[in-house]
């Protein structure tokens, strides 16, 4: 006879080898909240407009999709630490080319070796928190993502200032090199024995709620593959898209639009979207304890939610002040958006791990790629006020996605013996 059993609410260790995998999301959180609300000034540097601009996200998207052909190979072959490692040194060498580029194609050629070493780290990184964690995985993933923005936090500031002292963008962005590589060597003193030892493999991940199995020690318990659920994982997918395309476009033209309704100058209105990167480190930390009790599915969609209230208020503010507040208000949702979305995903791979995640990458290298390139174009055309109604509406289609993978989730989750 079938039976429910409820397991205890799991809890999250922070080992060693979760420590040094965060040092992927910091890296990341400097680059995209340093470089991307850098881009209208890359733009003036170099006499871009808009839509020109708007192809970086573009290029981003090239290597995300090069990286989601390559990671799971390159962790099967050379196993996922020296994988990680050598993306960080890949993506070093893309921030060193940026930093250095005084025209489109060689800024546009840098930005896609930065996306491949980028997107390798991020998934390598992602996939080995989730099976190493096991039921825990979306406090893991969200807690890496919430240290990411934290760091990150300090990227838009670090821009308005290196502006407002004349030293331009460039500065601020080049510390992300730093960073990856100290990262790598991290990595890579990485003991083998440091592998994960607490996870199952094929074991679910915490976002299949409180009647997933408890996965202990691998030699002490054998946990049978979940079920991948098929139509749940389509939805939290297209879930994925939106949170990305919605924070891209976001961070790549919000200075622009508080330029053109406050008229503040290039390093206060740059300085600003640490008002968005604010509130989505804040929420990070709460969301992940949170996830462990409640439906990750419905907070994803209730975050969704929050974003269309900030967008709200920073669309509709005439002062530097108000939007900053809209866009901590955004960042509260923003913040929420991806980690639960894509441990979602993770858990609904049934043990695919390094697959779902590499789907994920073609899913928000498709967002980068449109997003901030088409509200760049629709702002050459009709102004930044006006381009930015595409972010609610990237924010609905995300919010319906999250309910309706949620609802496919409880379908198809098979019971437990």
């Amino acid at each position: 006879m079938t039976t429910r059993t409820a397991a205890p609410a799991p809890r999250l260790h922070r080992d060693r080898y979760t420590l040094t995998l965060y040092g992927s999301f910091v890296t990341w959180g400097w680059l995209l909240y340093s470089f991307n609300p850098s881009v209208p000034l890359l733009a003036s540097d170099l006499g871009l407009s808009n839509a020109q601009a708007g192809l970086h996200g573009t290029a981003m998207a090239v290597g995300a999709v090069l990286a989601a052909a390559v990671t799971p190979a390159a962790v099967r072959r050379l196993g996922r630490q020296p994988a990680l490692a050598g993306a960080c040194v890949l993506l070093a060498a893309g921030i060193a080319l940026l930093v250095t580029g005084g025209a489109l194609p060689v800024t546009l050629g840098a930005m896609v070796v930065v996306a491949v070493g980028g997107n390798v780290m991020i998934a390598s990184s992602q996939a080995g928190l989730a099976d190493h964690h096991g039921r825990a995985a979306s406090a893991a993933v969200t807690e890496a993502n919430g240290v990411g923005a934290g760091v990150g936090l300090l990227g838009p500031l670090a821009v308005g200032a290196c502006v407002a002292v004349g030293w331009g963008w460039r500065p601020a962005v080049a510390v992300t090199a730093a960073l990856a590589l100290a990262t790598a060597l991290l990595v890579r003193r990485l003991p083998r024995a440091d592998h994960p030892v607490r996870s199952v493999p094929g074991a679910p991940a915490s976002v299949v709620e409180a009647e997933a199995v408890e996965a202990g020690a691998v030699d002490a318990r054998v946990v049978a593959p979940a079920g991948r659920a098929v139509v749940a994982s389509r939805w939290f997918v297209l879930a994925v898209l939106a949170a990305i395309a919605v924070e891209n476009a976001t961070t790549y033209w919000a200075a622009d639009l508080v330029r053109e309704r406050t008229a503040a100058g290039a390093g206060i209105a740059t300085a600003t979207t640490a008002g968005l990167v604010a509130g989505m480190t804040v929420i990070r930390f709460v969301v992940g304890p949170l996830s462990l009790r409640f439906s990750p599915a419905r907070l994803l969609a209730g975050a969704f939610g929050v974003a269309v209230a900030g967008w709200a208020v920073l669309w509709t503010a005439t002062t530097p002040a108000v939007a900053l507040g809209g866009l901590v208000l955004a960042g509260l949702g923003y913040g929420a958006h991806y980690p639960l979305a894509i441990a979602l995903l993770l858990g609904a791979a049934g043990g695919a791990t390094d697959a779902a995640q590499a789907r994920a990458t073609v899913a928000g290298g498709l967002a980068i790629g449109l997003a901030p390139f088409l509200l760049g174009a629709l702002a050459d055309q009709v102004g930044a006020h006006t381009a930015f109604l595409v972010v609610p509406v990237l924010a609905v289609v995300g919010g319906v996605a999250a309910l309706a993978g949620g609802r496919a989730w409880r379908r198809e989750r098979p019971a437990l013996t």
